[in-house]
């Protein structure tokens, strides 16, 4: 049974910031044996201060199709222009517009009333691109 996670580094959303790519950067990946944690224990884009967001199960997925899936919503960063970055597949750039955007339909379906404030916290983040990942 395996597991798609989203995960976020402090440090390389500060480094995203620096060279302009945003502080939304966040993982999102698919492990079948084991967790995430152990996964991101060893580092991944050079940084070491991974924290998982959220997990879900998923069942007869594999990381590649999820990552198209989720292409087709958000902007996925390429590792190759990034040197710091090189070979970290799933790094994802998120807009926080459109989660928002997302949260608001949601809640508007889900109660019949339009919400007065939002604010998107990591775990918002975390359940949309789980959501357009799945498909």
């Amino acid at each position: 049974m395996g597991t798609i996670y989203v995960a976020r580094s402090k440090a390389l959303q500060n480094w995203g910031g620096d060279v302009g790519l945003g502080k939304n950067l966040y993982k999102l990946g698919y492990v079948e044996d084991g967790t995430a944690e152990e996964l991101l224990a060893g580092g991944l884009a050079g940084e070491k201060d991974w924290v998982v967001v959220k997990t879900q199960t998923a069942d007869g997925m594999d990381e590649a199709s999820l990552l198209e899936r989720l292409a087709r919503k958000e902007k996925l960063v390429d590792p190759t222009y990034y040197p710091r970055i090189r070979g970290a597949l799933g790094i994802v750039k998120v807009n926080l517009i459109q989660v928002e955007n997302s949260m608001r339909i949601r809640i508007a379906l889900e109660t019949n009333q339009e919400p007065k404030d939002l604010k998107v916290k990591p775990a918002d983040v975390a359940q949309y691109l789980i959501n357009n990942a799945l498909g």
